[in-house]
């Protein structure tokens, strides 16, 4: 499965959020279906993303790239270092979580 394609659809079809601030508050929802990290993620707020996503059982995949990456995948002008997937849309990005 090409992991860059599968999150650059679920940016375009779906419904995400992005942003370490967002993602720590939206992780322990019922809503979150996948939680994304850059693989430079600052570790304090990893391990909290990491904490309430696993409270809520929500899985996390670790994107192979930095922020700056991630955020160029999701066309966005800054550095994505978390990005929370609500909604896949036409992708199969949930199957990340199965990739570990």
């Amino acid at each position: 499965m090409d992991v860059n394609k599968q999150i650059r659809m679920a940016v375009k079809t779906g419904k995400v959020e992005f942003g370490s601030k967002s993602t720590l508050s939206s992780a322990g929802s019922a809503r979150a279906r996948l939680v994304i990290l850059a693989n430079n993620c600052p570790m304090a707020q990893r391990e909290e993303i990491l904490y309430q996503a696993g409270q809520s059982e929500v899985p996390v995949y670790v994107f192979q790239g930095s922020s700056l990456d991630l955020g160029a995948l999701c066309e966005k002008p800054f550095p994505v270092s978390a990005l929370l997937v609500r909604e896949p849309g036409d992708s199969e990005v949930l199957k990340l979580a199965e990739m570990k």
